[in-house]
């Protein structure tokens, strides 16, 4: 079973397999007789389903109380959510290092990204205001580019980080022509929900691998500049929202490196991302035309 080409199960430890630097008491044997400190405690199932529960928590929040809703429970909701994309975005470049087959691994997120893309629209403002005409990017608003943020889902930004990752490390081309590529790549993921910010992240943290200051230097450079796009062009509150994606960095600090024990529970997991994310969007759509609301 090709474990490694999913995004969400091709996790590895974030030492790279070199030697964490801790004192006897505070490790215990790792499957190849090595050594994990004790506070590595969750495994690449237990990771997969904090992202898609979190996720779904977020999500929900958005449903119940569309907007930038101020209300408690939906930031707190909110601020929960935030843990879901740099797991996301840590998943994707671990990926990339251990996929089989990079070119099938590439397709694959594009193909969800395309699946998703229906589901997505549908709970958005747009699609209220313009119906089946709002699935047709820059289709809708004042002149054929009215509206040019969100015009698909989170998707599109995971598969293009992914190509960033790969023109990266391709040893064919100039640095010159990598920096126009990934810059267009940019433009490419600029109108997916979290913008180009996500691919920028999934480059760094692969192309910084084994280097967790840089990766998380780098990523934190990327959330800030999104959230001063909300602080300065949208809402004050959300900007301080969208930096609480720093809280997952404790979260993928006590992964071990390990998948689950239980080989009938991995089966069912390795597609449960891929399968879920489009599926509970579908669900969270369904419910929001039946009760005649949409996320804004």
């Amino acid at each position: 079973m090709d474990q490694t080409e999913v995004a969400m199960s091709a996790l590895a430890d974030d030492n790279n397999g070199q030697a964490v630097a801790t004192s006897p008491e505070n490790k215990t044997k790792n499957g190849n007789g090595g050594s994990t400190p004790r506070y590595k405690v969750l495994d690449s199932n237990a990771i997969k389903l904090i992202a898609i529960i979190a996720m779904t928590i977020d999500h929900i929040a958005w449903a119940v109380a569309p907007g930038y809703s101020t209300e408690w429970w939906a930031i707190v909701m909110h601020v929960i959510g935030r843990l879901t994309k740099p797991i996301m975005w840590y998943c994707i470049a671990e990926g990339y290092h251990y996929t089989r087959n990079v070119k099938k691994y590439t397709a694959r997120l594009f193909l969800f990204a395309l699946i998703s893309h229906v589901p997505y629209m549908m709970q958005t403002i747009q699609f209220k205001q313009y119906g089946w005409l709002s699935l047709v990017p820059f289709a809708t608003g004042e002149g054929f580019m009215g509206h040019v943020l969100n015009q698909t889902s989170v998707m599109l930004s995971l598969a293009v980080g992914l190509v960033m990752l790969r023109v990266n490390d391709s040893t064919g081309l100039p640095q010159w022509a990598k920096v126009l590529i990934v810059l267009g790549l940019c433009v490419v993921a600029f109108p997916a929900d979290g913008s180009c910010i996500g691919s920028l992240c999934v480059c760094s943290i692969g192309s910084n691998r084994g280097k967790p200051v840089k990766q998380f230097l780098w990523c934190l450079l990327y959330v800030t500049m999104y959230a001063a796009v909300y602080f300065f062009c949208l809402d004050r509150l959300y900007a301080v929202i969208q930096m609480c994606e720093v809280l997952a960095v404790p979260v993928l600090m006590m992964y071990n490196g390990k998948r689950g024990s239980n080989p009938k529970v991995n089966k069912v997991l390795k597609w449960s991302f891929y399968v879920y994310y489009p599926l509970h969007l579908f669900v969270i759509s369904v419910v929001l035309l039946l009760c005649g609301a949409v996320v804004v």
